[in-house]
């Protein structure tokens, strides 16, 4: 897909694609909406030591370089499985200022050596799709090209304690918002699994619900409302 560089109000950057009419990002700041429905509201929500993670849109990469570092920075291990149907061009993300903001902004994790953050930032684009990568001793990162809309054919190979839920918007990408979708995301949890995701739409929240998922609301980043996180609760025998 062809995609437009545009700065966000947070002074990060995020991609328009025409074709959808559709940011990958809010433009009210890309890099705080990640850290805030993403990083806050799960990763660091999520009390265990050793995360296995399902990623619904890689996209550019940026929830993947803030788990990263945060991973570090709380010295949990990762596993990163991310899901993309439409991959973005090296080219297109070496474009991207994630590193450089993130080491000065004050939303973000600290970052000592802002070399080595764009070090990590490229290896996440760069490491070959299909194939589990470890990154850093804290984060393995596996690739996986692939369209969820038909998750009955998604075989992975584990379970998962956590779930980004990152596709594009439900008017711009039906196909991703639908029942199914969510029926099949709560069989690849494990107990007490989170999943979070930017959409707080009435309808997505009663299909989490009907999925088996307890279903919080809680407030937005900038420009937005609210966010939704869905606990998957370990049934009780």
């Amino acid at each position: 897909m062809k995609t437009i560089l545009e700065i966000t109000e947070d002074g990060s950057h995020t991609l328009y694609v025409p074709e959808l009419d559709e940011h990958y990002h809010s433009t009210h700041g890309a890099i705080q909406e990640s850290m805030h429905v993403f990083i806050d509201a799960g990763l660091r929500h999520c009390n265990k030591k050793h995360i296995h993670l399902l990623e619904i849109g890689f996209g550019t990469g940026l929830n993947g370089l803030l788990t990263l570092l945060e991973a570090e920075k709380l010295q949990k291990k990762v596993f990163y499985h991310t899901l993309e149907r439409y991959p973005l061009a090296e080219a297109a993300a070496m474009q991207l200022n994630y590193p450089e903001q993130i080491a000065t902004g004050a939303k973000t994790p600290p970052v000592v050596d802002d070399k080595k953050t764009t070090r990590m930032f490229h290896l996440l684009h760069q490491t070959p799709w299909e194939r589990a990568t470890t990154i850093t001793p804290s984060f393995t990162l596996l690739k996986e090209e692939t369209d969820f809309s038909h998750p009955e054919q998604f075989l992975p190979p584990r379970q998962y304690d956590l779930i980004y839920f990152d596709a594009f918007a439900p008017g711009k990408q039906p196909e991703m918002w639908r029942e199914t979708i969510f029926q099949r995301l709560s069989t690849l949890c494990g107990d007490d699994a989170i999943l979070t995701t930017y959409c707080a739409k009435g309808a997505v929240r009663r299909m989490l619900q009907s999925a088996g998922f307890t279903v919080e609301r809680l407030p937005g980043p900038p420009g937005k409302r609210e966010i939704l996180r869905a606990t998957k609760m370990k049934l009780l025998s």
